[in-house]
C-alpha cells in the first residue's frame, strides 16, 4: 500500500548536469555560477516551452518531466544546440556542456516532487552522455524512433548504479547522417531487424515529403465521405540558385509567452528584408521558409526541399529593456554549424542591432554587398520597413503576425495594428501596404458592407507606399489584387506578371498572378502559375493547394480538384472555399448525395452563406462557369 500522498504515474523525464563542474568551479567560481544560473534559466524556459515542467535545479542539475517522450526529446535537442550557439562566445576553459538522459518510466509523484527507478535511470543515463550530448533509454527510443527526425546509435545493455536490470541506452545524434550498411546493425534494437527499421525510416521520410507536414485531425460531420487519396504536385525539385542561397527560419520564442510570438517571428522577418537588399545573394520568401514553423524536420530535409545551400535559425528573448538573440548560420548539406553569436542589446537599439547581425551573416557566407547596397547605407534602403517609433514597429509585427494566421478574426485584428501604426509614425511606408491588403481582406472574409470603399482604402494605401518609398518598386502585388477586386483582370494580370519578373522566386508573386488568370477564365495559365507557388512552398500552403483546385475545376478536371479539396478539408475541417469547392465539383461529377454533403458543411461553416452575395462578388470573366457554378449551388440546397 502506498503511504497518503503518493501516487504513480507514467512520465518522461529529462535529467541534465553540466560535465566537469568541479574543474570549472576550481577555476573561477564566481564565472561558473553566472554562467550556470544563466544557461538553467535557457533550459527552463525551454522545458516550458516544451510543454514540460522544472521539477528541481539543485547545483548543476536540472531534472524536468514531461507528458510525452517526443516533447522531452526534442527539449533536450533544442537545448544542447542553444548551449551549444552560447558556448561560442566563451573562452575554451569557462565553455559549459551539459549532459543530458531521458527516460519513460513510472515515478512515484509526492507534492511538486517525483521519486522512483524512472528518475534514477534518467540520471544514470545522463551519466552515459557525452558532454553536449543526449542519451535516452529504450522505452524511450521506442516512442520516437520514427516520429523525429533524428538518428540514434544503439550503446547496447547497460549496467547502472542501484538498478537492477541492465538499460538498454541509445545515444541521439542532434542531426541525421548517412549510416553505413555495418552500423545500420548498431543502430538497430535488438528486438527488430535491420530490414523492418529500414522500411520504418523509409515510410517516415515519404511522410515528411509528400504530405510535408502532419497537422491534427479535427472532427467533421458524421456524414462526411471518406478523404480521397492525395496527390502530389511538386514534380520536379526546386533548384538552387547559382549563387549563395539562405532561407531565414522562424526565430524561436524563448520568453515562454505565446503573447510575444509576433516579435520573434518579426525578427526573422527584419532579417529576411535585409539579406534581400544585396543582387549577390539569394534569400526564400517569409511565406515559404515561414512554412516550416514548429515542424521537425533536419536542416537537410529543409535544405533539400527549399533549394537552399545555408539555413539561418535562432531565437529571442526579450525583456523589458533588453532584448537577447542567439543566430546560427547552418551549412544545409550536411547540418553543420558555420557560425553563431548570442546578441544582448538594449531594447532601443533593436534596429542597429537587425542591421548588424544582417551584415555578420553576410560577410560570414562572403556575400558582397555592391556599391548601391554597402554598409553604409544598409539602414537607408530598409528606412521603408522601419519607423522611427519602437511603439509603431511593435504594432506593426503583430499585425503582420495575425495577417498570416488568415482568419477572418484576425484579419480584422491585423487591420486595426496597421492602423495603429500608421497613426503612431504616418510615414511609415511598409505599414501602409499592409494596410493595403487587410482591406482587401474585408473583401475576401465578407466583413465589409461596401467592397466598393474598402477597394478605394486600399487603392490609397499603395499610393502613399509609393509616395513614401520613392527608391522601391510599386507594390505590384497589391495593385495586382486591387484591379482583381475590381474585375479589371487585365491589369490584375499586368500587375501580377511584373510581380512575378520582380522575385520569380516569391510563391505569394506566383499565387497572385494564378489566381488573377484563374479569375479572368485562363486557366491553364492558372495552374501552371499555381503549381509552381507550391513549388517554392514545400510545406503546402492551403490557400495555394484550394486555388489550384479551382483551377482544375475550371478545365473541368474534377477528379483532381476533388482529391485537393479532400486534403484541405482534412487539415482544416472548417475551410470554407473547399467546401464550396467540393459542392460545385461532386455536384458536377453526377454525385449529388455528396454535393448535398458538402453544402451542409458550408452552411455550418457560414450560416449567412448567400447564392445572391456569391454572385454579386464574383470575379469570374467566365460567364459560363460562374453560371454553372450558382446552378450546383442551387442543386444542392444552397440559396
Amino acid at each position: 500500500m502506498e503511504p497518503r500522498g503518493f501516487h504513480r504515474k507514467l512520465t518522461a523525464i529529462l535529467s541534465a548536469d553540466v560535465a566537469g563542474y568541479s574543474r570549472l568551479m576550481q577555476d573561477d567560481e564566481a564565472a561558473t555560477v553566472k554562467t550556470l544560473e544563466a544557461y538553467k534559466q535557457i533550459i527552463s524556459d525551454l522545458v516550458k516551452q516544451h510543454r514540460g515542467r522544472v521539477v528541481d535545479s539543485p547545483g548543476d542539475n536540472l531534472l524536468a518531466e514531461f507528458a510525452s517522450v517526443v516533447d522531452a526529446v526534442q527539449c533536450a535537442v533544442s537545448t544542447q544546440k542553444e548551449l551549444q550557439a552560447r558556448n561560442t562566445e566563451l573562452p575554451e576553459n569557462r565553455k559549459m556542456q551539459f549532459r543530458i538522459g531521458v527516460n519513460l518510466g513510472d515515478v512515484i509523484e509526492e507534492g511538486e516532487r517525483i521519486y522512483g527507478d524512472g528518475v534514477n535511470i534518467a540520471a544514470r543515463l545522463e551519466s552515459l552522455a557525452e558532454p553536449g550530448g543526449i542519451c535516452i533509454s529504450k522505452t524511450a527510443f521506442d516512442q520516437i524512433e520514427t516520429k523525429l527526425p533524428f538518428g540514434y546509435t544503439y550503446l547496447g545493455e547497460q549496467t547502472v548504479k542501484n538498478i537492477a536490470r541492465p538499460v538498454g541506452a541509445y545515444k541521439v545524434l542532434l542531426e541525421p547522417r548517412v549510416t553505413t550498411e555495418a552500423e545500420l546493425g548498431k543502430i538497430t534494437s535488438p528486438a527488430k531487424s535491420t530490414k523492418t527499421r529500414k522500411i520504418a525510416f523509409a515510410c517516415a521520410a515519404v511522410i515528411l515529403v509528400v504530405i510535408g507536414v502532419a497537422m491534427t485531425r479535427q472532427l467533421v460531420p458524421d456524414k462526411a465521405p471518406p478523404i480521397e487519396d492525395k496527390i502530389d504536385l511538386r514534380k520536379v525539385a526546386f533548384p538552387v540558385p547559382g549563387k549563395a542561397s539562405i532561407a531565414v527560419l522562424p526565430f524561436q520564442n524563448m520568453t515562454g509567452d505565446p503573447q510575444q510570438e509576433y516579435f520573434s517571428d518579426g525578427m526573422a522577418e527584419q532579417i529576411i528584408t535585409g539579406l534581400s537588399q544585396s543582387p549577390d545573394i539569394y534569400v526564400t520568401a517569409r511565406t515559404s521558409s515561414f512554412a516550416y514553423k514548429g515542424k521537425s524536420l533536419t536542416a537537410q530535409q529543409i535544405s533539400d526541399q527549399m533549394g537552399v545551400r545555408y539555413l539561418i535559425e535562432g531565437s529571442v528573448q526579450r525583456d523589458a529593456d533588453r532584448v537577447r538573440i542567439n543566430v546560427q548560420l547552418i551549412d544545409g548539406r550536411n547540418g553543420n554549424h558555420i557560425w553563431a553569436k548570442h546578441y544582448d542589446h538594449p531594447f532601443e537599439d533593436l534596429f542597429a542591432l537587425q542591421d548588424r547581425i544582417t551584415m555578420e551573416v553576410m560577410e560570414i557566407s562572403n556575400v558582397k554587398l555592391t556599391a548601391e547596397v554597402s554598409g553604409t547605407n544598409l539602414s537607408s534602403r530598409l528606412k521603408h520597413h522601419r519607423p522611427s517609433s519602437l511603439k509603431a514597429y511593435e504594432s506593426w509585427l503583430k499585425g503582420v503576425y495575425h495577417f498570416f494566421q488568415r482568419t477572418r478574426h484576425d484579419s480584422i485584428a491585423a487591420r486595426q495594428l496597421f492602423e495603429e501604426a500608421i497613426d503612431l509614425d504616418p510615414d511609415f511606408a511598409a505599414a501602409y501596404r499592409n494596410l493595403g491588403f487587410a482591406y482587401l481582406d474585408e473583401i475576401w472574409f465578407r466583413i465589409t458592407k461596401s467592397p466598393e470603399k474598402s477597394i478605394e482604402l486600399a487603392e490609397q494605401t499603395a499610393q502613399k507606399y509609393a509616395a513614401l518609398s520613392p527608391d522601391q518598386p510599386p507594390p505590384y502585388g497589391l495593385l495586382s489584387m486591387i484591379n482583381l477586386l475590381k474585375k479589371d483582370t487585365g491589369n490584375a494580370i499586368l500587375y501580377g506578371e511584373k510581380a512575378v519578373e520582380l522575385n520569380p522566386n516569391d510563391n505569394s508573386h506566383h499565387f497572385t498572378l494564378g489566381l488573377a488568370l484563374y479569375s479572368a477564365g485562363r486557366y491553364e495559365e492558372a495552374i501552371i502559375n499555381l503549381e509552381t507557388a507550391l513549388r517554392l512552398a514545400p510545406l503546402r500552403p492551403l490557400h495555394l493547394v484550394n486555388n489550384l483546385a479551382w483551377s482544375y475545376l475550371g478545365t473541368k478536371q474534377h477528379d483532381k480538384a476533388i482529391l485537393l479539396w479532400s486534403e484541405v478539408i482534412e487539415r482544416n475541417p472548417d475551410y470554407l472555399f473547399a467546401y464550396k469547392g467540393l459542392t460545385a465539383a461532386y455536384g458536377f461529377s453526377g454525385n449529388h448525395e455528396k454535393a448535398s454533403w458538402a453544402a451542409e458543411n458550408v452552411m455550418r461553416v457560414n450560416p449567412k452563406f448567400s447564392i445572391a452575395i456569391e454572385e454579386e462578388m464574383s470575379q469570374f470573366r467566365d460567364e459560363a462557369f460562374k453560371n454553372r457554378l450558382l446552378d450546383a449551388y442551387r442543386t444542392a440546397g444552397l440559396k
